[in-house]
């Protein structure tokens, strides 16, 4: 990357601003392509999903106002995919493998990568991630209390979807042979595949408008200058060393609390974050892999920032992350870890705030519901005999701003889903919806109050299978 002084100064500082939105737009516009296409309500109404651009080298340029848990972790299934897979012209790789840089089973990633006319290597890469109601395993919905992957569903390590413009068949059988409800998998894993492409038009269109010179000038600048702004962030935090610890509930598997701890040591535009006196990973599925973490930390010191910049490659240059393999917080094979996506990221961004609170009271929030209330339920609906499945989470409350409350029934933090509407529900399912309100007064008493989480009562109208994984019911959110 080109971080000179006399390159900046030749830089058009319009035309960069100009260049950060053309980027962040094609991210969005893939987002729109995903959202708009898809089968699910879990994709089309609550927007789990993410999309995210990369350079030839793949590093991350600009990615959407999507999921944090998806983003700051997508730049390692881009990595794995560029290490394991040989992409030419026409090919799109796949993989939800958690040890091969995804974070759980039902998150599946494509990566497409861009070629420009004449060159051999490519110029770019898309990439987003959905989040699949169903990927098999042992209940419906795939969010099991699993006490080791293969229960958990269907495992993809990075392959090709995609070969000079014709799709496996073989590998798209197989998987839809694999899952409850192959007709929804499979809508939704073309629509991210159309997105994907509608990454590619777009950035294509962008070096045929300016010229690959000042776009690649600009595309450096642009981490370099995001990278400037998180610095300059650190360099407000007094140096020190600054440490925090909180608890999972249990592991789903015993009845005993699990530890996440983190040592945060700023010195002057850097900080390491060390979570080496983290708990060993669970029997149970709360373990999370070295992506999530990654993600949190990403997450975290990205919301200080309050200047516009892209989220990319550049805001992650000033952190060094110490998270030793085999922790809860860098699990490995055949660690569970249908949960630690969803639950531990959660908590990982509980202790990093409880850290970074003791340096900058003044800029930290008091800890949020920390559980995303994973709802996953299944069966044969009455009307046709077709299997069902659905996913969502329910919204807790957002913690106390240090001058002000905090927001009733939002999802926070490592999701930035939406709430699923009633009318959908009822219409594509055999449930009926009996309350879904505001539990008053759930978020706590204080100056500033904590938001209130939500009560929903549901009937079913069929016989159905339900689970749901979360956390929070003994340890209560700190603040």
């Amino acid at each position: 990357m080109r971080k000179d002084k006399k390159s900046r100064d030749r830089l058009d500082p319009i035309k960069l601003e100009i260049y950060k939105n053309r980027f962040h737009s094609v991210a969005e516009e893939m987002g729109a392509a995903l959202q708009r296409t898809a089968f699910s309500p879990n994709i089309k109404e609550r927007r789990d999903f993410s999309c995210a651009v990369f350079d030839g080298e793949g590093k991350m340029i600009a990615q959407g106002d999507h999921m944090p848990v998806h983003l700051g972790s997508m730049p390692l299934s881009v990595e794995s995919v560029i290490k394991n897979v040989q992409l030419n012209r026409g090919d799109t790789a796949i993989l939800n493998d958690p040890f091969a840089g995804g974070t759980h089973l039902p998150d599946i990633t494509l990566v497409r990568p861009v070629f420009l006319t004449g060159e051999k290597k490519p110029a770019f890469y898309t990439a987003n991630r959905a989040h699949h109601a169903d990927i098999g395993g042992m209940t419906p919905g795939s969010m099991p209390l699993s006490n080791e992957i293969y229960q958990e569903g269907f495992r993809i390590p990075p392959v090709k979807l995609e070969e000079n413009h014709r799709f496996n068949e073989p590998l798209i059988k197989v998987l839809l042979a694999n899952v409850r409800t192959p007709e929804e998998r499979e809508g939704d894993l073309l629509a991210q595949y159309m997105a994907a492409k509608v990454g590619e038009k777009r950035l294509l269109d962008i070096i045929r408008k300016n010229g690959k010179s000042e776009v690649f000038r600009y595309m450096d600048e642009l981490q370099n200058y995001s990278e400037r702004m998180v610095r300059a962030v650190i360099e407000q935090i007094p140096d020190g060393t600054y440490s925090f610890s909180d608890y999972m509930d249990n592991d789903g598997q015993k009845d005993s609390p699990v530890k996440i701890a983190v040592t945060i040591t700023v010195s002057g535009t850097d900080a390491v974050v060390d979570f080496s006196e983290s708990d060993h990973q669970a029997a149970g599925c709360i373990n999370a892999v070295y992506a999530i973490t990654l993600s949190a930390v990403f997450y975290v010191f990205r919301t200080l920032v309050n200047y516009s910049i892209l989220s990319n490659h550049g805001c992650m240059k000033p952190l060094t992350v110490i998270a030793p393999e085999g922790l809860i917080v860098n699990a490995k094979i055949p660690a569970a870890v249908a949960g630690g996506n969803v639950e531990t990221s959660q908590r990982i961004v509980d202790v990093l705030y409880g850290a970074l609170a003791k340096a900058v009271p003044d800029k930290i929030p008091a800890a949020s519901g920390g559980t995303m209330n994973n709802l996953t339920f299944g069966g044969a609906h009455p009307d046709t005999g077709e299997p069902f499945a659905y996913y969502e989470t329910i919204a807790c409350g957002m913690g106390a701003r240090p001058n002000m409350p905090g927001i009733d029934g939002i999802h926070t933090h490592m999701t930035n889903s939406l709430n699923t509407p009633i009318e959908v529900l009822e219409n594509q399912l055999p449930i009926r919806m009996h309350r879904y309100s505001f539990r008053r007064g759930s978020g706590g008493r204080g100056k500033y109050c904590g938001g209130d989480g939500i009560d929903k009562s549901i009937e079913f109208l069929t016989q159905a299978s339900l689970s749901l994984l979360a956390d929070r019911r003994k340890g209560v959110p700190y603040g």
